[in-house]
């Protein structure tokens, strides 16, 4: 497997070429920070009062596998955007690649922009002296499509996405897309008792027979005070993922393609903007999720970076360097690189009585044939 080293020329035909790549790919396996089969919390949710289960977003699969939402695409998009932001809790380097565009609360307080969480189309930014700029931006946006005016303020709302859904219903979609899953997971629960340090009851703050009442009803007042023990039974107690915990990160070429700045500087912007979404798709970010879900990357695994191209073709990225990997010729796949057409994969012919209870053959892939447009599948390479 040759490896060719992508070359300043070479990523910015990912950002001017229209027949480029359709996307960028990293897949980064993780582990709980206790080590595999370590017990961790996926987000909750406020599911309606008919919902059976713990309020974890899991989806069951046809062959009944679970897969737990680890971090969902809102909240990888909120944890990444402040590494751009200046102060302790940002990036110094990186704050320097966008502006800082901070709202004065009046009151000695402040918030960044890159905080608020629908960025330029947030309702602090309509509420503040930036609401007509904001405003003119998109209008600007919506009549010519010309995303200059909004990389000006707020470049990270075309790195993540912007819908301004109060006002002008712009809406650019997110080029960088990052979420967690784990896979198999089997769901815990856990129980609790809670015993007042004191019998209140023996010190005739209630009686006896109130006392006998609120302790088997969690929901009294007494026991809502905790003046009386209260069980906790069969509560939520996080998962175990017995598959793996991935985390996947695309950057869509495609719609960033599609940017248009003003003039001759469509091709600045967008490859200002592809800059951000490299940074924002390779910066390591804190493994502390929440509260009993931190995540650390196991030694063993490197981070897999994969280019797509437009026939489906399929490009490793290694990782010490941005490098693309290519097929060798004259194989129909490899380990690393997958190239098919969209109407050559054949279904696997079901098993017969003499073969059953036997693996079906997994369906045979072709190599892609020319045709009017050009080769069917294309490869990033560097320049000569």
């Amino acid at each position: 497997m040759s490896t060719t080293t992508a070359t300043e020329d070479t990523i910015r035909t990912w950002a001017d070429d229209p027949k480029g790549p359709v996307a960028l790919c990293l897949r980064e396996h993780l582990v709980p920070v206790e080590g595999d089969g370590g017990v961790f919390f996926p987000p909750t949710y406020a599911f309606p009062s008919t919902h059976k289960g713990a309020p974890y977003n899991i989806d069951v699969l046809g062959d009944g596998t679970k897969v737990a939402t680890v971090d969902s695409v809102g909240s990888q998009a909120n944890r990444m955007e402040p590494m751009f932001k200046a102060g302790p809790s940002g990036d110094a380097a990186l704050a320097m690649l966008v502006p800082q565009v901070t709202i004065d609360l009046g009151d000695g307080r402040s918030v960044s922009v890159l905080d608020a969480g629908h960025r330029l189309g947030d309702a602090i930014v309509r509420a503040s002296s930036l609401k007509e700029t904001a405003r003119t931006a998109f209008e600007t946006f919506l009549k010519t499509g010309d995303a200059t005016e909004i990389a000006k303020l707020a470049p990270t709302s075309l790195v993540f996405g912007v819908w301004d859904s109060r006002d002008t219903q712009a809406k650019l979609p997110r080029i960088v897309q990052s979420v967690i899953r784990a896979f198999d997971v089997d769901v815990l629960t856990r129980s609790a008792q809670y015993v007042p340090p004191i019998d209140y009851a023996s010190l005739e703050v209630f009686s006896e027979e109130e006392k006998a009442k609120s302790e088997s009803n969690p929901k009294s007042p007494v026991a809502q005070r905790g003046f009386v023990p209260v069980p906790k039974t069969e509560a939520h107690g996080g998962v175990i993922a017995r598959g793996p915990i991935v985390r996947d990160i695309t950057v869509n070429l495609v719609a960033l393609r599609r940017l248009e700045g003003t003039g001759d500087g469509t091709a600045a912007l967008r490859r200002y903007i592809l800059g951000l979404c490299l940074v924002a798709a390779t910066e390591p970010l804190d493994g502390f999720l929440r509260q009993g879900c931190s995540r650390r990357s196991p030694p063993s695994r490197a981070r897999g970076r994969r280019c797509l191209g437009r026939a489906f073709e399929a490009t490793s990225f290694s990782r010490a360097r941005w490098s693309v990997r290519r097929p060798p010729s004259g194989r129909r796949h490899s380990a690393s690189g997958l190239t098919w057409r969209r109407s050559s994969t054949r279904r696997a012919q079901r098993p017969t009585s003499a073969r059953a209870g036997r693996p079906r053959r997994p369906p045979r892939l072709r190599r892609p044939r020319p045709d009017a447009h050009g080769p069917a599948s294309r490869t990033v390479d560097s320049a000569p």
